[in-house]
């Protein structure tokens, strides 16, 4: 691959940036440098890149891929590819690759992680050891256990998530467009509201899309009432954020398990502010392993594409 030129758009982890540098002809985008800058940089190397590195949440608009003319393949370094103009990609003859499946266990044991700690109030112990509230003003607030879990979402991540949740002896409800047969042990609701009526816990772990952008908005918070726990694994823009703070802080909601948001690394104050929402920095995916292979399927397609292959994990 070493006359294939890329261009990496943002920060990854050393092994992925370590490869491609290897591999290929490496163009590293000016990230922290002023706009005209950036503009300045893709008129100077945009007509010499074929294919575009990036995670879904910095995506490929279609200003940047008109900056890049001979542009052939952009590989995301995620699942997600919300951020990637695709109608401009499929106009263009240019091939979208992602990396599903690897990262599935990750982001479900998180999703289960998450919802512990909102329910059992990890965080918030430890902060009372911490400070000598123990010692000073005796036992702990009583928390609550596991019970009905509902789940935004049934594809790989989703399942996995039921799958966890089975070993807390849960029920599991689902919505999503359509009800798969394939898992009759699961419940079918056919609204976001109905599910989150019957739902103590309610994880988000669809794709981003106009249908399920903004899917938990304030009726489903509503539904899901002032004991339910929300847990986003998804993406930030399937939750109306402002509502969410507004149904936390109100007592409409009972807590939140929260790995992205709308804005990244940008978390709204209003979250931060509250003691009742555990906050991650977007980490469902975060551990040597996954990365790593979450790296090679981003290589593997771009090497199947130089040596005009089969793609490993096409989107378009």
């Amino acid at each position: 691959m070493e006359s294939l030129c890329v261009l990496l758009l943002h920060p990854v982890g050393a092994y992925l940036e370590q490869e491609l540098g290897r591999r290929c002809r490496l163009l590293r985008f000016c990230w922290d440098s002023p706009p005209d800058r950036r503009d300045a940089f893709l008129r100077e190397h945009g007509p010499s890149v074929r294919a575009l590195v990036t995670g879904g949440g910095s995506g490929g608009d279609a200003a940047l891929l008109d900056a890049l003319p001979r542009l052939e393949i952009v590989a995301c370094y995620s699942v997600g590819f919300d951020r990637v103009d695709l109608a401009r990609c499929r106009d263009r003859g240019v091939r979208v690759t992602n990396t599903p499946g690897v990262l599935t266990d990750d982001v479900a044991d998180l999703a289960v992680g998450l919802a512990i700690a909102a329910l059992r109030r990890i965080p918030q112990a430890d902060r009372y050891v911490r400070a000598g509230d123990w010692k000073a003003n005796g036992d702990y607030t009583l928390t609550t256990r596991w019970q009905r879990v509902g789940i935004i979402g049934l594809g790989r991540i989703g399942l996995a998530i039921a799958k966890r949740v089975e070993a807390f002896g849960c029920p599991v409800s689902y919505y999503q467009r359509r009800k798969l047969q394939a898992y009759p042990n699961y419940t079918y609701r056919p609204t976001a509201v109905e599910l989150a009526a019957n739902s103590d816990i309610l994880v988000v772990a669809c794709s981003l899309n106009e249908q399920s952008r903004r899917i938990v908005s304030r009726e489903v918070m509503d539904a899901l009432g002032p004991s339910g726990v929300l847990v986003n694994v998804g993406r930030g823009a399937h939750v109306d954020e402002p509502e969410l703070a507004a149904a936390l802080a109100e007592g409409r909601l009972g807590g939140a398990g929260l790995d992205v948001f709308e804005d990244e690394p940008e978390v709204p104050e209003a979250l931060v502010a509250l003691d009742n929402v555990v906050l991650a920095p977007h980490v469902g995916s975060g551990t040597h392993e996954t990365r790593r292979a979450m790296a090679d399927l981003a290589l593997g397609n771009l090497e199947a594409h130089v040596l005009k292959k089969p793609l490993l994990t096409p989107v378009v």
